[in-house]
């Protein structure tokens, strides 16, 4: 009776107070963004590469490419210090009572892995209103909305300094205590099922094979399959009752280099509204490259069927 009851009151305040609705974050269509940009003048930051973006953006977006906010080339899912987020902030006049709308290129889910990574990263910093525009930049130029061409504009850094945030946050000493057996937490696996099974790695991974005590569930699986660039809210409440992932869960998303991993991160913490939700940023690569325990590891001739059929 308490539930019919709180979604009457819900429904209720949606007519009276119809604005709520298009509130800014977690996720914005383009008409909600256009509307923002009219009443909350969000900082629109396109995570694009500087090519893409010199070539048409969001008028007034700054540009800050994914890799900012990305960790090396032998570890990428790795995190970025605080002083170096401190920096990039600054420098793109962000504080933590600035709203922020990240803007991906949208062509699949992939694109939306990164903006996923970069609105986590930003809420772990402490920027309170966030969201991600939807279908991206390629949404945007489908709806024949206004761009620019050219460089970023010129902004006042802000005096931000970069706290960072483990409430959405698993490290590697979490997930060892998960695997142990010390922590109840359920592991996540966001890739694929080939590389779950072990029957391919990323190239940056020691081994295949995933980390102990996970269950995958795709990261794909979110955006339904007749606008794959679109994360369904609907469907995401949907899947997460339907897969048993509820309210008082505590779950760790992981991937191979916390991107995809970041897509169910927010679907699950964002829109299925879960609390206890958070990722392990260096996921598989770094696990495996620590010399800690996998598993679904292939053995020695399956691992060289997987190497001469190119799975590996």
């Amino acid at each position: 009776m308490f539930d019919r009851f709180r979604k009457s009151m819900f429904a209720l305040a949606l007519a009276v107070f119809p604005m709520a609705a298009h509130a800014l974050g977690p996720l914005v269509d383009v008409a909600d963004l256009r509307a923002a940009i009219e009443t909350e003048a969000p900082v629109v930051l396109d995570i694009r590469a500087d090519t893409a973006y010199d070539g048409g953006h969001v008028p007034g977006a700054l540009n800050a490419p994914y890799a900012l906010f990305r960790g090396p080339a032998e570890n990428p899912g790795a995190l970025v210090t605080e002083a170096h987020l401190t920096e990039v902030l600054r420098g793109l006049g962000i504080s933590t009572d600035t709203p922020v709308v990240v803007v991906h290129q949208g062509t699949n889910q992939t694109d939306f892995g990164a903006a996923a990574r970069v609105y986590w990263t930003l809420k772990s910093s402490g920027i309170e209103t966030l969201a991600i525009l939807n279908g991206g930049m390629n949404a945007w130029t489908a709806a024949n909305a206004p761009q620019e061409t050219g460089p970023a504009p010129q902004v006042a850094p802000s005096d931000i300094t970069v706290s960072f945030s483990h409430e959405w946050l698993a490290t590697r000493e979490d997930v060892q205590a998960i695997v142990d057996g010390r922590d109840n937490a359920q592991l996540i696996d966001a890739r694929p099922e080939a590389f779950w099974k072990g029957e391919t790695k990323h190239a940056a991974a020691a081994r295949p094979g995933t980390i102990p005590q996970s269950r995958y569930f795709t990261h794909d699986r979110w955006f339904g399959t007749s606008e794959p660039s679109l994360i369904k809210p609907d469907l995401v409440r949907q899947l997460a009752e339907e897969n048993g992932f509820g309210p008082g869960d505590r779950l760790v998303s992981f991937c191979n280099t916390g991107h995809w991993a970041a897509t169910n991160w927010f679907a699950l913490s964002e829109l299925a509204g879960i609390d206890g939700v958070r990722m392990y940023p260096e996921s598989v690569v770094g696990w495996s490259n620590a010399g800690l325990e996998m598993a679904n590891v292939p053995g020695l001739f399956q691992n060289l069927f997987n190497k001469i059929t190119g799975k590996n």
